[in-house]
């Protein structure tokens, strides 16, 4: 560097490091630094202030409590304990405050965070706040060096490499190449390498530290601990030894709606003629904060900075560590350098840093939470792709569904809950699904699709072109599809769910569907099986597998069977009998009824109606293997297989219920109602669960049911069986009822009162004389043998072939075809 000339920072892509910055290399020698904000007589108001820092965070975890916007961050490989530069893309303004609060409150570390400059002007209030609580300007005339020696004091850096809103989602260019739009420039541009150059730099002052220490430099230990405020030598040592990192991250919003919303309204209301922009933007992060949205915020795996130096740059730092009493000189370009080895270093870190950030902007969108949004937009612009403006609903249906079942296989891709869960989207298929509804709102209003005649239309304005602050107001579904693009294997997929779509056979479909209530039954104790569950979890006796059950033999019989378990117990209730059945050459399908076989505390949020859809899941999956169908269920179940048949679905052959409540012993049920009644009073006193939410059970069979029941699932049992005395004269079916005489759980009187009000032709009850209310699981009086006769019966009028005590080997417990 010659004397007396002035020179500039830059980023290795040729962006001005520290804008409107100069340096002057005096004849002494001195680096004398001039441009930028004037900051240097505020050091005391550049550092954070702890006490308005997390007067901050409480205020941010009230506000979180009152918004509606769900935010969850998802880690698990200690990337916020060892991460030290955090990187986040850019969709709306509020979200720039969120991860260093979220950081805060699972570490306790204080973050810095780059903001614009535009924010710091003068004295005001606005400017001291943002930083106190760590918010650094972009033309802070050190800003990589200072960023750099904050890291070392233990802050983490918090920085959106984007550099602006990417508000159309879109990080690719036609080829592949991540770029995105530049709002000054009007074009497309690679991203900035500022947060690449300050983790390399942040690793050679990291290295000078080490070398200090390992020469025992004491004169350079004692620089460093006062220019990075160490009263210990020990802890300025282990702050050098950190491994360097940034942890690249993602968030997602979903869903993203473009109604109205009391923020955007109220603020037109006050501020007339406000611009399209800001309008725009009210009304898309109004939409976010106000209306149930969820925020997920994905940290990818760490990137270490010393993977990225070649072997021989140890050395030249070795040799210019003694010397170093700065990050200033180095973040220089290479020619401004007067020392051959500082332009080598300088020239090698910048050529680094574009590496760092090529693999970082490519962690950051890989790592968007896939949604039921993302991949119908993919499907509706691979269609377009194909000049194919048109689809049958029934087909889209069946490809979505298709496309998610999929895209769970894909390792390494972060799945939004509803993904996950298939009660959000098991019924795809048939197109009932909350979130497509969502999906479909939103195209309709924005005049993307029209539904006509069981087809879905896509409009020509999903082809046109929309000004950047305008497309999300405009066409949502190509911000989802660019959104999604980047993820590896998901585009790719979307072809080949259209095909098998058309062709899929019926028995693979029942297998995907089957896998749903697998996973659902995981999913479901999982979400159960926390901290706070954990108390009334122990108490539990069940040994039994609770899974569902599905038998497939070689040789099926024609006809189908849904045998349903009873209250509080799972499908490990009816296993024996189910394999009996299979064994006989019949194929049984045995659900879980939700709430049932995880938790009591999964049970206690469930309502009777899911209870009921369960049979109806089960029910439809038995429709891809028989024509017809028998429902057998044993005590709600039997409840719940006969409100089933009084809805007369397609191949319904025949009801079978053991058991079934309507009037119960235990004359304390009458109380129920009032308890759930002030249970729910309760719950809304943020300290309490209920004046009685649980009682124990006394079971006849603890290895299989419940030892805790919820007061919430009786009264629940009441409403159902209230419904059930409604629906029984719309069963026209033939009809099987057993009771045990001396029933201890339900009035035996019960069979009879449903045996009358049935509308069925074909109608028998089976008094079993019993003290046990469990007649079906434990065989009494010959139950099973009973069942076994009428299904013969029914069995055979759909063929003409006798069946045979043992005719088959059954399937597996769980059958994929």
């Amino acid at each position: 560097m010659r004397r007396g000339r002035a020179y500039t920072f830059t980023y290795g892509d040729g962006v001005p490091l520290y804008p409107l910055l100069t340096i002057t290399r005096q004849t002494t020698g001195k680096v004398i630094i001039r441009g930028g904000p004037d900051l240097t007589d505020r050091q005391d108001e550049v550092k954070i202030n702890i006490s308005t820092y997390e007067w901050s965070v409480r205020l941010f975890s009230t506000l979180r409590r009152l918004l509606s916007v769900n935010i969850k961050m998802h880690h698990d490989r200690g990337q916020v304990a060892e991460g030290e530069i955090f990187l986040f893309n850019h969709f709306a303004r509020f979200e720039t405050f969120i991860p260093q609060y979220l950081i805060y409150q699972e570490s306790g570390a204080y973050c810095r965070s780059v903001a614009a400059s535009e924010f710091f002007q003068g004295d005001d209030a606005l400017t001291n706040y943002l930083l106190s609580v760590g918010a650094v300007p972009h033309n802070h005339p050190r800003l990589i060096a200072y960023l750099a020696e904050e890291i070392l004091r233990g802050r983490k850096v918090i920085i959106f490499p984007e550099g602006g809103m990417v508000k159309d989602r879109r990080s690719q260019d036609r080829k592949g190449r991540y770029s995105i739009y530049s709002r000054t420039a009007l074009e497309r541009r690679k991203h900035h390498t500022g947060a690449a150059v300050l983790s390399l730099a942040v690793d050679i002052l990291k290295q000078s530290i080490q070398l200090a220490f390992e020469q025992n430099d004491q004169c350079q230990i004692d620089h460093w601990m006062k220019r990075l405020e160490f009263n210990d030598p020990l802890l300025l040592q282990n702050a050098a030894n950190r491994p360097s990192t940034i942890v690249p991250a993602n968030i997602t919003f979903y869903p993203m709606r473009v109604s109205d919303n009391l923020l955007h309204s109220g603020f037109e209301l006050i501020n007339k003629g406000i611009s399209r922009r800001l309008s725009e933007e009210l009304l898309i992060e109004g939409n976010i904060l106000l209306k149930n949205t969820d925020m997920d915020i994905h940290l990818g795996d760490i990137l270490y900075s010393r993977d990225y130096w070649s072997w021989w740059v140890k050395p030249i730092v070795k040799q210019l560590a003694p010397d170093m009493k700065s990050l200033d000189e180095l973040l220089l370009r290479e020619n401004a350098h007067p020392n051959i080895k500082h332009r080598l270093l300088t020239s090698r870190l910048r050529q680094n840093a574009l590496r760092l950030r090529n693999d970082y902007m490519k962690a950051i969108y890989s790592e968007v939470t896939i949604n039921l949004s993302h991949i119908a937009s993919l499907i509706i612009y691979y269609l377009l792709e194909k000049n194919q403006t048109a689809i049958s609903s029934d087909l889209f249906h069946r490809t979505l569904y298709l496309a998610v079942k999929s895209v769970q296989k894909i390792p390494n891709i972060n799945l939004h809950r509803s993904l996950q869960d298939s009660s959000c989207y098991g019924e795809l298929a048939i197109g009932e699904c909350a979130g497509l509804d969502q999906f479909f709102l939103t195209a309709s209003q924005l005049e993307l699709i029209e539904h006509e005649n069981d087809r879905y239309l896509f409009m020509p304005k999903l082809c046109k072109d929309h000004e950047f602050d305008q497309i999300r107001l405009e066409n949502m579904i190509e911000v989802y599809a660019n959104e999604a693009r980047p993820v590896t294997g998901l585009t790719q997929l979307i072809g080949h769910s259209i095909n098998q779509a058309q062709h899929i056979d019926p028995r693979q479909m029942a297998a995907l569907l089957f896998d749903d209530e697998i996973q659902s039954y995981h999913w479901d104790k999982k979400q159960f099986s926390k901290p706070r569950h954990q108390e009334i979890n122990n108490k539990e006796t069940a040994t039994e597998s609770a899974e569902p059950l599905l038998i497939v033999p070689k040789n099926p019989n024609p006809l189908g069977i849904v045998l349903v378990h009873g209250f509080l117990a799972s499908p490990a209730e009816v296993f024996s009998f189910a394999e009996k059945l299979g064994h006989l050459g019949f194929t049984v399908i045995a659900p879980r009824l939700k709430g049932h076989g995880t938790s009591p505390w999964d049970l206690r949020e469930r309502s009777w109606k899911e209870w009921l859809a369960s049979v109806q899941r089960a029910y439809r999956i038995m429709q891809h293997y028989c024509e017809d169908i028998c429902l057998i269920g044993f005590s709600t179940g039997g409840a719940l297989s006969l409100l089933a048949a009084a809805e007369q679905p397609d191949g319904l052959a025949g009801v079978v219920a053991i058991s079934t409540p309507v009037k119960f012993r235990n004359k304390n049920m009458i109380f129920v109602p009032l308890v759930h009644h002030a249970n729910r009073l309760m719950r809304w006193l943020p300290s309490y669960e209920g004046i009685m939410p649980f009682r124990h059970n006394n079971t006849e069979h603890p290895e299989i049911n419940y030892s805790t029941m919820p007061l919430h699932s009786l009264f629940e049992l009441r409403l159902m069986v209230t419904q059930l005395t409604k629906q029984l004269a719309d069963i026209h079916c033939p009809t099987l009822l057993l009771q045990g005489d001396e029933d201890p759980v339900v009035v035996p009187d019960s069979a009879r009162r449903v045996y009358e009000k049935i509308s069925s032709k074909e109608k028998s009850l089976e008094i079993i004389q019993s003290n046990r209310h469990g007649i079906l699981n434990e065989n009494i009086g010959n139950t099973q043998g009973i069942i076994i006769q009428y299904l013969k019966g029914l069995n055979s009028r759909f063929t003409n072939t006798a069946i045979e005590t043992t005719v088959v080997e059954p399937a597996k417990q769980k059958l994929v075809v």
